[in-house]
């Protein structure tokens, strides 16, 4: 067995802040909301180009995993990190919407990392090439 890349990222979120979860990475990170099978539970699949990157699931009053796809989720995960374009469009829409985030520039790589935080509170990594 051999792993060529990530498929997707499963999050579950609570009912209350779902549409924010959502809003968050279509507004902010400009994946797109496209189809989704009826899995029996609320939710989204967030797109980048073609591929469903981002399952989103509603995880109740809690958030908490159960009923949700296996429901063996440890709530581990630290944060998810995407390669990105446009370093200062999102800058300035991070900005435009007061979301907090941390610049961290890499000359000798030719990289600038931003580090923010969704609704729920997943670490998210962004790495833009300079």
């Amino acid at each position: 067995m051999a792993i060529v890349g990530l498929n997707h990222f499963n999050i579950v979120a609570p009912t209350q802040l779902m549409a924010r979860v959502r809003d968050f990475y279509v507004d902010v990170l400009g994946l797109a909301e496209g189809y989704r099978p009826d899995f029996g539970i609320p939710g989204y699949w967030l797109y980048a180009g073609e591929k469903a990157l981002v399952h989103l699931v509603d995880g109740g009053t809690t958030g908490s995993t159960s009923g949700a796809a296996s429901g063996t989720g440890t709530g581990h995960l630290d944060h998810i990190a995407f390669t990105a374009t446009d370093l200062d469009g999102t800058e300035s829409c991070l900005k435009a919407r007061g979301w907090e985030y941390k610049k961290i520039e890499y000359p000798d790589f030719h990289l600038t990392q931003l580090f923010t935080h969704d609704p729920i509170g997943l670490g998210v990594e962004m790495n833009f090439a300079t």
